[in-house]
């Protein structure tokens, strides 16, 4: 066989060097972000430069301003995403739960084990000056209410739980509640503990289990009520 020429090789997909392309940025902007949440919790805003970020990704400054513009609204990104993490890490921790209890307890243990809720936290503030970046932060919010309140929903359904609020209000309700707490807990100082069982005593009650006895009980009932009795059936 004969070598190939240039001219003899298939041209180049131009799809395939587009999905290549786009999956190199796609990379690379995750590997900005999750450098830049680092720093950004360790220093802040602030005391964290571009050239700092970019060495931490290995990529230079100027992928930083290609990719997201500013370093504010990196922060407010990586602040973003880390929260939709925690939000997904709090949803995997509370499935294992059995009782409304253990429910709350574990999304309350997981989202005071980290220093998250408090970045996103200063997100917050951030886009009061960067009226910019707030559309980010509401989608934010916004998945943050309907994910919580889908996972509650599955929750309550999965184990018949009576729920005191509906799932959307419970949701709304328990980040609002948790974002209050943990920036209050933060400025004080508060160990993680603390703040679990200050979450805790601010939420109360989220729903209440039916018990076996009244479940068996409940059963007997519509048995009784469903079913005809001995002496109807030998009265035909």
């Amino acid at each position: 066989m004969g070598s190939e020429t240039a001219a003899d090789m298939p041209a180049p997909d131009p799809k395939h060097a587009v999905r290549a392309t786009r999956s190199a940025g796609r990379k690379m902007r995750s590997l900005l972000l999750d450098g830049a949440s680092r720093l950004f919790k360790e220093r802040g805003l602030s005391g964290t430069s571009i050239s700092d970020i970019a060495a931490a990704a290995d990529a230079f400054p100027s992928q930083i301003t290609y990719y997201f513009r500013t370093k504010e609204a990196l922060f407010v990104e990586a602040a973003c995403r880390d929260m939709l993490y925690l939000a997904r890490a709090t949803e995997q921790a509370a499935l294992e739960a059995h009782t409304p209890r253990a429910y709350t307890h574990a999304l309350a243990e997981t989202v005071t084990a980290t220093d998250t809720v408090a970045f996103f936290a200063e997100a917050l503030t951030l886009t009061r000056r960067r009226q910019d970046l707030a559309p980010l932060v509401e989608r934010t919010i916004e998945r943050l209410h309907s994910e919580g309140a889908r996972a509650y929903a599955g929750q309550v359904e999965r184990h018949g739980w009576r729920t005191l609020r509906a799932p959307e209000e419970s949701s709304r309700r328990f980040w609002a509640v948790a974002i209050g707490v943990i920036v209050e807990g933060f400025a004080m100082g508060r160990a993680a503990d603390e703040m679990c069982r200050e979450l805790l005593r601010a939420l109360g009650e989220q729903a209440t289990a039916t018990s076996q006895h009244e479940a068996a009980r409940l059963r007997l009932v519509r048995d009784s009520t469903t079913s005809p009795s001995s002496d109807e059936e030998t009265s035909t």
